[in-house]
């Protein structure tokens, strides 16, 4: 191989060994990039489970029947009806 054919060999070697370093720095950043939007993501998915989880109890409160009920006399100032105020329908 002449000296023209080596220096161009050598430079096709360092190009390549450049473009390779690049490379695996590039992908080690954007893994690393991922990785943060995991955590994140992780992070997220756990508030939510636990707001569903005080929304579920929530929820069971809000459906007790004494709650409404009470919620019903304070709120809406409802009551039962009197007897006398009760009227059945029939077909």
């Amino acid at each position: 191989m002449s000296k023209r054919g080596l220096v161009i060999a050598f430079l096709l070697v360092w190009f390549s060994t450049l473009a390779t370093a690049l490379s695996i720095v590039k992908v080690r950043h954007e893994a690393r990039a991922h990785f943060m939007e995991l955590q994140r993501l992780e992070a997220r998915i756990d508030e939510l489970d636990m707001e569903w989880d005080r929304l579920l109890i929530e929820e069971s409160t809000w459906s007790n029947h004494s709650q409404i009920e009470q919620t019903a006399r304070q709120r809406l100032a409802m009551r039962l009806p009197a007897p006398s105020e009760v009227k059945v329908v029939r077909r």
